[in-house]
């Protein structure tokens, strides 16, 4: 495979995460430092990348030049046959602090890469309320810690992985008759909880706007409900990190 075909390869794989709404040009540019214009030049073909700037644009997203290869030429290196990896879109592991606070994931901020079938992905509906987050990364990952864990027992499990769709941050059931689990902002980092929005009825006879609050629900009954108030210029969209889309447990 020449280099051009490599760069060519690449603009096909960064466009299909574009399409599928995964990345978006301004996310490419924040994660490899490049500028918007840099990086639209190069989605269009006015540009090439130097080698450096490849290994940058690759580690951004999270792929090798093996992922980059036709199958066909790298089962001649490979030890076993080489995988369907194309079906795959790579889904970063975070804190929570960073799953909260970063509109956009850089390479420095993730922990791991997950692997997620792009048609899984593809099927979950995102539901975005004010403000709009399309440019933010849709897809993240948190680990839930021991207190997390079992203020949802039996839902969740200390240890566990959760998928947070951040672009899911109206409280509209995802499934009719089911409570949507959600990742809220709580201080520096986020906790996962159930969600109701209420209005306090102390004010209700003032002038002026009635306080909003985010009522925060265990599913474990030994554990407290939370209340967090809704600041002056915010919505309840503002406290939702997003919906938690998959779990996933150690076994």
């Amino acid at each position: 495979m020449s280099f051009v075909t490599l760069q060519e390869s690449l603009r096909k794989e960064l466009r299909k995460r574009i399409d599928a709404g995964e990345l978006t040009g301004m996310e490419l540019a924040r994660r490899t430092g490049f500028t918007q214009a840099h990086i639209s030049n190069f989605l269009n073909r006015k540009r090439g990348l130097k080698l450096p700037a490849l290994d940058r644009v690759l580690r951004a997203v999270g792929l090798t030049v093996y992922d980059l290869l036709n199958p066909h030429e790298l089962v001649r290196f490979a030890a076993v046959p080489a995988g369907g990896d194309e079906e795959y879109a790579a889904v970063p592991l975070v804190e929570g602090a960073i799953a909260a606070g970063s509109e956009v994931i850089v390479n420095e901020e993730v922990k791991e890469l997950l692997k997620f079938r792009r048609a899984f992905l593809s099927r979950i509906r995102p539901d975005l309320a004010a403000p709009p987050r399309k440019a933010w990364t849709r897809f993240v990952l948190i680990k839930v810690d021991v207190k997390e864990g079992m203020s949802m027992w039996p839902r969740l499990a200390p240890g566990c992985a959760l998928l947070i769709d951040r672009h899911y941050n109206s409280l509209r059931p995802y499934r009719k008759g089911e409570r949507n689990l959600y990742a809220v902002r709580k201080g520096e980092g986020c906790t996962v909880k159930y969600v109701e929005l209420t209005t306090s009825a102390s004010r209700a006879d003032a002038q002026g706007p009635e306080s909003q609050f985010l009522v925060l629900r265990p599913h474990n009954p030994d554990y407290p409900i939370e209340v967090l108030e809704i600041e002056e210029g915010q919505t309840f969209a503002d406290l939702l990190v997003g919906r938690v889309a998959h779990i996933a447990l150690e076994t």
